[in-house]
């Protein structure tokens, strides 16, 4: 499939007839109408892992919260796992081809052998009568025996089982790891039960199918769940622990209530010691874990002997406080241990300070390879040392990155509840931009992936063929990473930094981020608020970086330069003589002098008249009347302003290439080395969005011209950036180099080396 470049030809234009109407559901501002409802859907489940067969049993009751003004004829649940089925749509839809590279394994692939999904028992009402239900790939019609009228509830039972997929192996957002050496497995559960689809006054039932990329769509509702492992695991779970007693021993006991406490280290509650006592001496029995969650929008867990433990906890603004917790192997050791719960800690505070406090009473990070995946209050992340303890930066980097990033989406979706099934960008993006923020908040210079404009040039600058709007859905992207992620993230960047400025963005932010939280905001509702909060403009914004793949190419193409002195008419003359000799001076040097002098001796002296001697740029007594009757028509303001000025006027042409509009960002160097930037906002693109000009008024004369010097607006060509022009040194390379530059010579030593804790 290919796609032509998206483009719009008016850049200024309004969204309004491209956004929805607003109503009393959803204001003009973006803010929640008076109107606006939402459904709920409460869960009581009871749920047992088989760490033998590697299956999982439950029974759940959905008790269905009808709030919205309509009656309704059946409900839609989510079978998600079903997308593991073997006649499965995502195994369907899915390309391939063959290589001469390929291997055995990669054929066996090719054709799907796990027997996946949801195996429904029964789904029975209150009354325990067998309800009627039609299943459609991975949605779940229940057919009601009466409508469910507005302000009514109904409450049924869902009795399954499905086959845990290994995830190394097929991989997948949950399942299993089995570990070999130690005959152990770690398993990060998700999707475990069928959930209800949400029901709004935007999309009626949000079914669309799940292939596996777009994600959740989902209620807010409280959980009462049950998980039944074996005896000698411990759980991490959404939601708070309900029966300590039961299932921690003394000593763990004592560790979680000193972490409840600790807000400077984390406590190890289980240590690895005991953690590897485990894994060598199984202990028969099965014990039950007993989590409550109220108002989120999911749950997940994670189980296994394997686990190590630590918490600590922290203190939020309005007084209340979060357990920081993490869960993880031995082998997640040493950096595990040392970062994985400081960057939960850490994640909490900035988040908060960006957005709203952390409104649950824990957040989790558990470490699973090769995974980063969210849940509310439960995250499962990837990174993990060598087999000897050290680790790379890169390492480093990317297992706190990936933390902060799972933690976030705390924010994004599990609170600020948008529809991931549909726009991506609205969770991925906007956690994306936070993500950022939080790391350089973690340490200068942090090695961040996404955020500042230069890092999205590359893609911005790409073959369009390759490339779609952001407003696109989740299954149809190009480019997922690019688009869903980082081009939302350097967007906002771009908003905060050069575009609104970082109070009036910052309080924009954070008023969309409170006004939609525990509600579910559509891409309308954030373009409205980021405007309705800030009062700028920013239609041609949204229009431009989210509709469109258009980039930014804004090029120097001409510069004139006008100095205004005390005009005399003699000294005037001489000059314009002057440039007249250097202008002609390499015509002149080409022409034989011998040539040019017989032709002047072959002239005819008779014909000789006024206008063959005369030099336009000679003085005549015309020119000095004239010049005197200018004087006299100034006023004595005029005539000081003409006599005092010795100021530079530079008239700078413009063309943008790109199409992206976009401010300019100007840097005038001078003749004695000063520097000054011009900042002229994007609306001077208004009346011709493809080249304008603009005089610029300086006291000294400019050595040099650089626009955009700090690669604040994702330019994709910077060689036409500078007058006089120069060969472009290659100011991206520059940036990185500069972003990552060690801090001092023993840093700049150990960059490629491994570390090992001490």
């Amino acid at each position: 499939m290919v796609f032509s470049a998206f483009t719009q030809t008016d850049k200024f234009k309004q969204l309004d007839q491209d956004l929805p109407t607003p109503n009393v559901y959803r204001n003009a501002s973006g803010a929640p109408g008076h109107a606006y409802w939402q459904q709920q859907a409460d869960y009581k489940i009871k749920v047992e892992l088989d760490d033998v067969e590697q299956k999982i049993f439950g029974e759940e009751t959905i008790t269905y919260h009808n709030n919205s003004p309509d009656a309704l004829e059946y409900l839609w649940l989510q079978l998600d796992q079903n997308m593991r089925a073997l006649d499965s749509d995502t195994h369907k839809a899915k390309t391939n081809n063959l290589s001469e590279k390929m291997t055995l394994k990669d054929l066996k692939k090719l054709e799907p052998s796990f027997d996946g999904g949801f195996k429904i028992d029964f789904i029975k009402g209150e009354a325990g009568q067998n309800l009627d239900y039609t299943i459609n790939k991975t949605m779940l019609r229940l057919n009601l025996e009466k409508n469910l009228l507005p302000g009514s509830t109904y409450s049924f039972t869902i009795k399954y089982w499905y086959n845990i997929n290994d995830r190394m192996q097929i991989g997948g957002r949950s399942g299993y790891e089995y570990f070999s050496e130690d005959d152990n497995y770690l398993y990060t559960i998700a999707q475990f039960f069928p959930r209800m689809v949400v029901y709004n006054e935007v999309d009626g039932w949000q079914h669309k199918q799940f292939l596996g990329r777009g994600e959740f769509t989902l209620n807010f509702g409280n959980y009462e769940v049950e998980i039944t492992v074996p005896k000698d695991h411990l759980v991490s779970a959404t939601g708070v622990l309900q029966n300590e007693e039961e299932v921690l021993t003394e000593t763990q006991r004592e560790r979680f209530d000193q972490a409840k406490k600790e807000f400077d280290q984390p406590i190890i509650i289980a240590n690895e010691k005991e953690a590897v006592s485990r894994e060598n001496n199984r202990v028969n029995g099965k014990s039950t874990w007993i989590f409550k969650a109220e108002n989120v929008r999911d749950f997940a867990f994670a189980s296994s002997r394997k686990f190590i433990w630590d918490a600590m906890s922290v203190k939020q603004s309005d007084g209340s406080t979060v357990l920081a917790m993490s869960m993880y192997p031995k082998e997640g050791n040493p950096i595990w241990e040392r970062y994985s719960t400081k960057a939960v800690a850490h994640t909490i505070k900035w988040y908060s300070h960006y957005t709203f406090d952390y409104p649950y009473p824990v957040a989790w990070s558990v470490n699973s390879k090769r995974i980063g995946m969210e849940y509310p209050m439960i995250c499962f992340n990837f990174g993990r040392p060598e087999a000897d303890g050290t680790y790379t930066k890169r390492t480093k980097y990317g297992m706190i990155g990936v933390i902060i990033h799972e933690v976030g989406h705390n924010y994004f979706p599990m609170i600020v509840n948008s529809d991931e099934r549909q726009w991506t960008w609205m969770d991925e993006g906007l956690n994306s931009f936070v993500q950022y923020l939080a790391e350089q908040q973690w340490e200068r210079n942090y090695p961040s992936r996404r955020g500042p404009a230069y890092k999205i040039v590359d893609y911005m600058k790409g073959d369009k063929n390759r490339i779609v709007p952001i407003m696109t859905n989740s299954e149809s992207i190009w480019q997922f990473g690019n688009n869903a992620y980082g081009k939302p993230a350097t967007a906002l960047n771009i908003l905060r930094e050069t575009i609104m400025g970082r109070d009036l963005f910052d309080h924009a932010f954070k008023t969309y981020s409170k006004r939609w939280m525990f509600k579910h905001p559509s891409p309308a509702d954030f373009f409205r608020t980021m405007e309705d909060a800030s009062s700028v403009d920013l239609d041609w914004f949204w229009r431009g970086w989210f509709y469109t793949t258009d980039h930014v190419d804004i090029a120097i193409e001409n510069v004139k330069h006008l100095k205004l002195g005390n005009v005399n008419l003699a000294n005037e003359a001489i000059a314009k003589k002057e440039a007249r000799k250097v202008s002609t001076k390499t015509i002149t040097s080409e022409i034989n002098l011998k040539e040019i002098e017989k032709t002047q001796d072959e002239i005819d002296k008779s014909l000789v008249d006024f206008y063959t001697t005369y030099d336009e740029l000679d003085l005549t007594p015309m020119d000095e009347e004239k010049h005197k009757n200018y004087l006299k028509g100034l006023s004595e303001e005029e005539k000081a302003f003409l006599q005092s000025s010795n100021k530079n006027y530079y008239e700078l042409s413009f063309r943008n290439i790109g199409g992206l509009v976009m401010p300019l960002i100007i840097e005038f160097e001078f003749m004695d080395g000063s520097k000054e930037i011009i900042r002229i906002p994007a609306e001077i693109w208004k009346m011709n969005t493809a080249t304008i000009t603009k005089v610029f008024v300086t006291k000294k004369e400019v050595a040099q011209i650089t626009l955009d010097p700090y690669l604040e607006t994702a330019d994709t060509e910077t060689s036409n950036n500078y007058y006089p022009p120069k060969q472009d040194i290659n100011r991206f390379e520059m940036f990185k180099e500069n972003n990552f530059k060690p801090q001092n010579p023993m840093q700049k030593a150990k960059k490629n080396k491994k570390s090992k804790l001490n």
